[in-house]
């Protein structure tokens, strides 16, 4: 038996799929000690499916489906005939009957609000905030029913389409729940959010007041009061005329939001109200503006180091790709976003680490050093009281060392890949996996050998003292990454090096040329070999995969594809060379 109408009671945050985000999230609401919440249904998304489960809608929804982006006449003319259509349609009278019920039982003479709320809404990803419609202060059964039909309709609205598309939603798979709630005609509304939306800083919270209903102040018509409050403190007001919050209203609403956002476990975006000195909550979803940070089992501040960026590699990993790097790395790593980052916290704690930390980023990060030392001079970490010293990232005792031991690590690295790539020669399936699981602890045994990190410090040292010393004596800037393009085994270097000696191989062959600079498959090398100089240039690039071709653009990226495995992705480098070089 199918179930069109839910009280808020009956629902909770996993009954999205039928009473789409709204609705959950007001069940959820309903269920938190001291929170109050305007008294209402939800007409579920079983009642939507059984008004549009119609041959004509199904054919309508389809070819809704199959347009794009660019398709806007298209999408406007059908998406207007859907909604057409659901008006349309008589409601059954089933629906009808549970509906009134609940009418009866609430107030038939009562005001009520009639929302739409989308099973794609509301979401930790994607809000669809004001993508479908909301009518206030309808009165009467008759004219409650006639507003539930057009919230359906409203899920077809050019705007909600258009936004469909743009974040991947399948039109034949969101549905439409409606919520119907008793109206609260308040002294005062607004928008309270438990994390700044302007500075991202999830301690402040910033609460938007207007006098009246809160419609007009959501939708921009009228301009509204600013609080912010941090730590039970009020930190910032911006008033418009006269104050619409006392200070003591403020902290109260703080307080209330704190607490939803604890239940949600997730900075919220919540929309209030005030009567007879008494907030009642009517919305409360996700802020998906926010960037996700690592998740801490405390309150206290931390400071993170994207590895990404210090890779010069801002997008994010493919779960895989994260998974392979928290399994090989020297230590714990914070996940965000599909980013990792190193917490440094500890690192700032202590003098000894501060310095030791930004004499490391100040050697290949001065933009990170500087973010550094703007949250030192905040005072965004104290000092521990004890001065408990702990190396920084990167940093290692120095002492004397012998330059043959750059040599001897990169023989041990070779090694060991050697060794490797002949047990994988005879894994097959599962084996493989598990060989790779098996490797790890060697795999990091070599690569983290603490004689490698006295290297890579004297290095940084090296490459500070050149560049501090020439611009003292000689005036000249970054003296340093000059000479380390000519170091020896800077491998960087020397595969820009052989690409150059690739683009000679190809420079004398205009047929060549041409052909690259029309190439988009991978398969170019058969039709290559026939042109004159193409088994020249053919065999030129071949031997530069063979020596890099496991490398690519944010290699780190395990599932990233390899040059080898789509070399079309060098052929714009190498005619870049052969036009410039």
């Amino acid at each position: 038996m199918n179930t069109y109408v839910l009280p808020f009671e009956e629902i909770d945050k996993a009954a999205i799929s039928i009473a789409g985000g709204k609705g959950a999230n007001l069940g959820e609401l309903c269920k938190i000690e001291g929170i109050s919440v305007p008294d209402g249904f939800c007409v579920t998304t079983a009642a939507f499916k059984r008004v549009i489960g119609t041959p004509a809608m199904s054919e309508l929804v389809d070819r809704l489906s199959l347009l794009k982006m660019d398709d806007r006449h298209l999408i406007r003319e059908i998406s207007g005939a859907i909604r057409e259509e659901i008006r349309a349609i008589a409601i059954p009278a089933e629906i009808i009957e549970e509906i009134g019920e609940y009418i009866s039982r609430l107030g038939e003479q009562a005001a009520y609000a009639v929302r739409s709320s989308a099973t794609a809404e509301d979401l930790p990803t994607a809000s669809f905030a004001g993508q479908q419609d909301t009518f206030l202060s309808i009165v009467g059964k008759d004219a409650i029913m006639q507003h539930v039909s057009r919230c359906w309709a409203s899920l077809f609205t050019e705007r909600a389409v258009m936004y469909r598309m743009q974040n991947g939603f399948d039109h034949r798979k969101v549905y439409l729940s409606v919520v119907v709630q008793k109206m609260v005609f308040p002294r005062a509304a607004g928008i309270l959010f438990t994390a700044d939306p302007v500075t991202g800083n999830r301690k402040v919270s910033s609460i938007d007041a207007g006098f009246g209903l809160g419609e007009a102040l959501v939708s921009g018509l009228v301009n509204a009061d600013t609080y912010k409050v941090r730590d039970g403190r009020i930190i910032g007001k911006q008033v418009q005329a006269e104050q619409v919050l006392t200070d003591e209203q403020i902290l109260r609403l703080e307080e209330i939001g704190r607490i939803i956002e604890a239940h949600f476990g997730r900075p919220q975006d919540i929309e209030w109200c005030l009567a007879d000195d008494s907030f009642y909550i009517v919305q409360s979803r996700p802020i998906t503006t926010l960037f996700p940070i690592p998740e801490v089992n405390d309150q206290a501040n931390h400071v993170y180091v994207s590895v990404g960026h210090q890779q010069m590699m801002t997008d994010p990993l493919k779960p895989l790709g994260l998974s392979l790097r928290q399994l090989t790395a020297a230590r714990p790593m914070n996940t965000a976003g599909g980013r990792q980052f190193v917490d440094v916290t500890v690192n700032l704690s202590s003098a000894a680490g501060r310095e030791s930390l930004l004499k490391v980023m100040g050697g290949h990060d001065p933009l990170m050093k500087d973010a550094l030392v703007t949250i030192i001079e905040r005072g965004f970490i104290k000092l521990a009281p004890d001065e408990g010293q702990r190396p920084a990232v990167g940093a290692a005792a120095q002492g004397e060392i012998d330059p043959g031991l750059v040599g001897e690590l990169i023989r041990n690295s070779e090694q060991a890949i050697e060794a490797l790539k002949q047990r994988m020669q005879t894994a097959l399936g599962p084996a493989v996996f598990e060989l790779i699981l098996e490797d790890i602890p060697h795999f990091k045994k070599t690569i983290f050998d603490p004689r490698t990190m006295k290297v890579i410090m004297a290095g940084i040292d090296a490459y500070t003292w050149i560049n501090e010393k020439m611009q003292e004596w000689l005036g000249e800037k970054n003296v340093a990454d000059v000479l380390s393009q000519s170091a020896p085994n800077n491998v960087t270097s020397e595969m820009g090096l052989d690409l150059l000696n690739v683009a000679d191989a190809i420079r004398p062959y205009p047929e060549v040329i041409g052909y690259l600079e029309q190439v988009k498959e991978e398969d170019f090398f058969d039709e290559l070999s026939k042109l004159k100089g193409g088994r020249e240039a053919r065999d030129a690039i071949q031997g530069y995969l063979d020596r890099y071709g496991m490398r690519c653009a944010g290699e780190i990226d395990i599932t990233k594809p390899r040059w080898s495995e789509r070399p079309a992705t060098l052929v714009p480098l190498l005619l870049a060379n052969v036009r410039n070089f």
